[in-house]
């Protein structure tokens, strides 16, 4: 018997590099946003809950476009990211615009999952082989394993600036270290620089696996959220800026449980919206994508 299994969308994220709300930027033929795309994979590869993380203040606009064209094909559930969701412990400054991490995103969404869960990024564009093995994974999950579905990150370059990815390292197909990165290619490797500071920069291959935040978890993962918000944002010393990001708690909440989170290497095409430059490239990908067969024209029709 096939479990249920959910797909947690993280939406709250304003494109600041990309100049507005991406995640409904239209990229397919009849209006179709990156976010139809998801669904319709996650869908076909057995996923049969949607829940999406998102503002307050975008939920009718989230409802009455892609909402709308779901709601017949899959349960939908919305849960708002919010800055007063923490514990009373945490103060987090009036002042604070930006949201407050990808891991508290997910901890955002307790209330709603029960099932073995996987995340995205809404505007980012995965691929039906990335869904696939997603759901493949969580079908016979283990509560000792956690996953990644890992990218070659020469695939997932923009000729239009540094992006951020995870650069992984594995062990024995586990994950050893991941390493947050801006990176960029140069004269045929990729050139990464290190979010913190203290670390240099470092080449990688163009087949080296990156993280692009499709992990794979069970519902244990929304425990080791509630026991660590207080002391990651209590203990951050910066909490204008600091962000609470999921790399970093998966990595430290298998650890602190035994578990190890496995690397699965996909082969599909990933296709990004960084910055403005990009969305045409982006829509390019998806006729080529629907010209291979893999989407109608018009998706949802």
């Amino acid at each position: 018997m096939k479990k249920d299994l959910t797909l947690l969308v993280l939406a709250a994220g304003m494109g600041s590099r990309f100049g507005g709300l991406k995640q409904i930027e239209p990229v397919g033929p009849n209006g179709e946003f990156i976010i139809d795309y998801s669904i319709y994979d996650a869908l076909k590869a057995g996923f049969n809950k949607v829940v999406f993380v998102i503002k307050e203040e975008n939920y009718e606009t989230f409802k009455e476009t892609i909402g709308k064209r779901i709601e017949g094909k899959i349960k939908v559930e919305y849960v708002f990211q919010k800055m007063s969701d923490v514990p009373e412990d945490v103060n987090i400054p009036k002042e604070r615009v930006k949201p407050l991490g990808t891991a508290h995103a997910i901890y955002c969404a307790r209330k709603v999952i029960n099932e073995n869960f996987a995340i995205i990024n809404a505007d980012d564009f995965y691929g039906q082989d990335g869904y696939l093995k997603a759901s493949e994974f969580l079908q016979n999950a283990s509560l000792k394993e956690y996953a990644n579905i890992a990218y070659e990150v020469g695939n997932t370059l923009t000729n239009n600036g540094e992006v951020k990815r995870g650069v992984i390292f594995t062990k024995d197909g586990y994950l050893d270290e991941i390493r947050e990165c801006s990176v960029k290619e140069d004269e045929g490797y990729v050139l990464c620089h290190p979010l913190d500071e203290r670390v240099s920069f470092f080449y990688v291959p163009k087949n080296q696996p990156v993280s692009m935040n499709l992990f794979c978890f069970t519902p244990q993962l929304f425990t080791y959220l509630e026991e660590n918000i207080s002391s990651f944002f209590n203990s951050c010393g910066d909490l204008l800026n600091s962000e609470w990001l999921i790399p970093n708690v998966a990595y430290e909440s298998a650890k602190e449980n035994g578990q190890k989170i496995k690397v699965i290497n996909t082969n599909s095409k990933y296709l990004g919206m960084t910055y403005k430059e990009d969305l045409e490239n982006l829509k390019l990908g998806i006729k080529e994508e629907i010209a291979s067969g893999k989407y109608k024209n018009d998706l949802w029709s």
